[in-house]
């Protein structure tokens, strides 16, 4: 509400009720974006372990042959080893009083309890790019890269959610690639702030519309941007028609 950040100069109209009126809408933005992100997650790991594990086995993800990076590779099962030992799941207690070799256990089981930033990591650094791209196409994206970009994105948006952090018009360090065209229904106008919520939510609508068409994302973002009128939703990147794009429409 500031037309001037140095100074701190308010804008002429600007009452405390329109500051807890951004907050609440900023609270209420956290549900609808935790829940697509909970739904993609789901989707994430279950395409990620089939797919790899069909071809790869079991043990992939100990394998070092089959990461891009070494280092990358060490930091991951440093995080993975770290979270199945603190893992309080019984199935996970089970599976070590059964089996001490391999010192893991399978990939069904390992990856239940690792979280979705490590999952993105190991996703990034696996070197078969056939099998990435077979995972990306099952979210209508048809290139790895695209799809590690979204995840990326969506893990820091996700951090922020669950901290708690200011989330409607904040600048974000790791913005989403924005390709020209998808197969899907998509927005046309493509020349928006990556680094602005509005890419991000407009990722999360694509994926979700991906994994399942029915869903109430977009509706619910609609009821509540037209429930907050006082709020600027071109501090979050939205274009002025943004209902109209055929991404929002469908």
């Amino acid at each position: 509400m500031e037309t001037d950040k140095l100074s701190h100069i308010f804008k002429p109209g600007s009452l405390f009720e329109n500051a807890i009126q951004l907050y609440e809408f900023d609270n209420s933005l956290r549900e609808p974006i935790f829940m697509a992100i909970a739904r993609i997650e789901i989707a994430f790991w279950t395409k990620m372990m089939h797919i790899f594990s069909l071809t790869h086995g079991a043990f992939w993800f100990l394998d070092m042959q089959k990461a891009e990076n070494e280092h990358l590779f060490l930091e991951n099962i440093t995080s993975v080893d770290r979270e199945l030992h603190r893992s309080k799941e019984d199935f996970i207690k089970e599976h070590f009083k059964k089996y001490d070799k391999p010192s893991f256990p399978p990939v069904w089981k390992t990856l239940e309890v690792v979280s979705f930033g490590v999952l993105s990591k190991m996703y990034f650094n696996f070197s078969d790019t056939k099998a990435k791209k077979a995972v990306a196409r099952n979210f209508g994206l048809p290139q790895h890269v695209i799809l590690e970009s979204w995840v990326v994105s969506i893990t820091a948006l996700r951090n922020c959610c669950a901290h708690h952090a200011r989330i409607w018009n904040r600048s974000y360090p790791m913005p989403p690639a924005i390709p020209k065209a998808l197969k899907q229904a998509w927005i046309c106008n493509t020349e928006i702030p990556a680094n602005k919520l509005y890419a991000q939510l407009s990722c999360l609508a694509y994926m979700l519309n991906a994994i399942r068409r029915n869903n109430n994302f977009s509706q619910k973002l609609a009821e509540l941007v037209s429930s907050y009128p006082n709020v600027d939703i071109t501090a979050m990147g939205f274009p002025s028609n943004w209902q109209e794009e055929p991404l929002w429409s469908n």
